[in-house]
């Protein structure tokens, strides 16, 4: 639909709303160009607790559109890329001093009508939100909540003895920062041009339509680019491109909340999750992690600057480790600790009182500088990233005149083309036909690439026809792989984004990947070219 020289879409930001506001458009035939940078997911898509879930706790804030519609999103993102998310069950230990948080609405509702109860959660109103929380999507592919003994379950041996009762309810598992890449890849195989390492340093009306400049943050080579609708999905920065890139003065204002991770040792044998809740109405999950470990988190803090570098500090890390020690029954410490992350997530700024009250929902601005058409992108949540991809393109497409309409619910993502529950069987076809694969490296390449793993793999007879092994099963023909088709460029973009070997790989093999790949980065394009 461009003019000649002129894209239809220009994306700023590479994070999920970016890439799935690109792919979303690419699909429906417009011409898409999208610039991110640093590298795909770097900042806060690569740093959420990893999760499709519609937020439980989001019920007490009367949230109800916001949950039902990620509800609704869990299974139909399940069914679009059954490699990187899978079903998870959730462990809610129940005990009688559990509180709201005295912010939320329905706190202040209870303590009007039954002030006795002192702002704790009674075990009634925990069945009566999960009820909702069950039907309120329409579950069709996750089993239903029910109730556990904790006395004599696996689920109860990590736990204090005096936990004897819990819910279980279902939610689903997703690699986050995979999920960006996966976006990104189909969006170019759908036409978009995606630029990483590439920096948007101005951008300007220009006869109705926005000239863009950029540059290549690797090379210093600049650019400049012609668009009829620019997308501003900044994350942390959306409020820095609107005022000091694109020079809008809006309204509308991003409010910045840390949330931080611990990962430690394995802590449970089982494959659910905890649900915990602390005396301060917050809550934190305790998540099997990576087969040998468990991730742990999060934190709601106020970040001042998107510049200013999220890390997950001292008093996070002791505020996580004590709130879980109110539930384990074996105390963990900080030596326990093998990796902490932490990214800053762009909330829309509606004025609440505290970060953790502060809603979790997107919206969508458009403003029109000098008679040129800017989206902007605050807010959202991982699970809902699709639908506000559709969202963006109802408002986009004005602009657009015949423009398609939605696509996107159940095409899947590459590798994804295979029913939800048969991974198990995936694996197990991957191990036969490449005998020499171990089950965990079996395992962690299905989980992803999917089927792709085969095209990775090519005609591999050997681990030695995978070329240099680097350690925990991450080859050359892997990394090849990575930075041919997924825009993989460094060390920390393998180990950190496209993986989480990380966990498992020493500081030498590290940088000896590092030197590696900048031997072959001489061999391919700079990254926005």
């Amino acid at each position: 639909m461009a003019e000649a020289g002129i894209t239809d879409i220009f994306v700023i930001g590479g994070g999920i709303n970016g890439c799935g506001i690109a792919r979303d458009a690419a699909g429906r035939g417009l011409s898409v160009r999208l610039a991110e940078m640093g590298d795909l997911a770097s900042a806060t898509s690569s740093a959420s607790t990893k999760l499709f879930h519609g937020g439980l706790r989001y019920l007490e804030y009367f949230e109800f559109r916001l949950v039902r519609e990620a509800l609704i999103e869990r299974e139909v993102l399940l069914n679009m890329m059954p490699h990187i998310s899978w079903p998870m069950r959730f462990v809610l230990p129940y005990h009688r001093g559990m509180r709201f948080d005295a912010s939320a609405p329905a706190s202040r509702l209870l303590a009007a009508a039954m002030p006795w109860m002192k702002g704790r959660r009674p075990d009634w109103l925990i069945r009566l939100g999960l009820l909702m929380y069950d039907t309120l999507g329409g579950r069709k592919i996750l089993p239903a909540t029910k109730v556990l003994d904790l006395d004599d379950s696996p689920e109860g041996r990590p736990l204090k003895p005096e936990f004897h009762k819990a819910f279980e309810y279902s939610d689903c598992w997703v690699e986050d920062s995979r999920l960006v890449v996966l976006n990104a890849r189909d969006a170019a195989a759908r036409g978009a041009h995606v630029m990483t390492r590439t920096r948007v340093i101005e951008a300007a009306p220009e006869d109705g339509h926005w000239r863009i400049e950029t540059e290549n943050t690797e090379t210093g080579a600049r650019r400049t680019h012609h668009a009829r609708v620019l997308v501003n999905a900044g994350g942390p920065w959306v409020a820095d491109v609107l005022r000091h890139k694109v020079r809008v003065n809006a309204s509308a204002g991003v409010r910045l909340v840390r949330g931080s991770h611990i990962v430690t040792r394995r802590l449970f044998e089982h494959d659910k999750c905890y649900f915990l809740q602390g005396a301060d109405g917050r809550i934190i999950f305790a998540i099997p992690y990576e087969t040998d470990f468990t991730l742990i988190g999060t934190t709601d803090v106020e970040h001042a600057d998107p510049d200013s570098a999220p890390v997950c500090t001292p008093e996070e890390q002791r505020y996580l480790l004590d709130f879980a020690n109110r539930y384990l029954r074996d105390p963990i410490s900080e030596d326990d600790i093998v990796w902490t992350y932490s990214g800053v997530r762009p909330l829309y700024d509606d004025g609440a009182s505290s970060a953790t009250a502060a809603t979790r929902d997107y919206t969508l601005t458009m403003d029109r500088a000098g008679g040129a058409p800017v989206l902007n992108v605050f807010g959202g949540k991982i699970t809902t990233y699709r639908r506000l991809a559709e969202s963006a393109m109802e408002k986009i497409g004005a602009h657009f005149p015949g423009m398609p309409g939605p696509w996107t619910r159940g095409a899947v993502l590459p590798g994804g083309d295979f029913p939800v529950g048969e991974v198990a069987d995936l694996m197990a076809r991957l191990g036969q036909d490449y005998p020499f694969l171990t089950d965990f490296w079996a395992r962690r390449l299905i989980r992803a690439y999917g089927t792709d793993a085969w095209r990775l793999l090519g005609d591999a007879g050997s681990a030695a026809d995978m070329g240099e092994a680097f350690g925990a099963t991450l080859t050359g023909a892997e990394i090849e792989w990575l930075m041919s088709h997924e825009y993989a460029r460094t060390a920390e973009d393998v180990i950190w984004r496209r993986s989480k070997l990380g966990l498992r790989l020493s500081d030498g093999e590290v940088a000896r990947l590092e030197a590696w790949m900048a031997d072959r980065r001489q061999a391919l394009p700079a990254a926005a070219e």
